[in-house]
């Protein structure tokens, strides 16, 4: 009997590390595209929001190591919140809780951003990214390469 729930455990696991690999690799594909758009567009377009601009130094690539570790956790435990309900609170919710706990933690970090319009973008992209893991997860699931939490 044990046994068998050792293996349980470990399809379980499996089927978590999976889900936490496409949040790593959906967070690192946004925090690519954010940070060229931050840099290449709102830098130079809106003076305000020089401050977003980042140099692609060792500094840019400690950030994107976070953001992708940030996925790896988000994909974890996007898969137990979400289940196999259908709510769309749960799955909302989740994005929200973790961008919101990281782009709020940015903004009390960096005190250099001079303006509130770079905080509300910093916000935004903290929710983008991992929206855009939950939908990569979401398309897993539904083509069935990971496995909901059933329990």
């Amino acid at each position: 009997m044990n046994r068998i729930l050792d293996q349980q455990y470990l399809a379980e696991r499996l089927e978590s590390l999976k889900a936490g690999i496409i949040g790593a690799l959906s967070l690192s594909f946004a925090f690519l595209i954010t940070s060229l758009v931050n840099t290449l567009v709102l830098a130079k377009s809106f003076p305000i929001l020089v401050s977003l601009q980042r140099e692609f130094n060792w500094y840019w690539f400690l950030s994107g190591a976070i953001a992708a570790f940030s996925g790896l956790l988000f994909g974890v435990t996007y898969r137990y919140i979400i289940r196999t309900d259908q709510n769309p609170h749960l799955s909302s919710g989740g994005v929200l809780a973790f961008g919101l706990v990281r782009g709020l933690s940015q903004t009390e970090a960096f005190n250099t951003y001079t303006h509130l319009l770079a905080f509300v973008v910093l916000v935004g992209e903290s929710i983008l990214w991992f929206a855009i893991a939950a939908i990569a997860i979401d398309t897993a699931i539904k083509f069935a390469w990971v496995k909901p939490f059933s329990q």
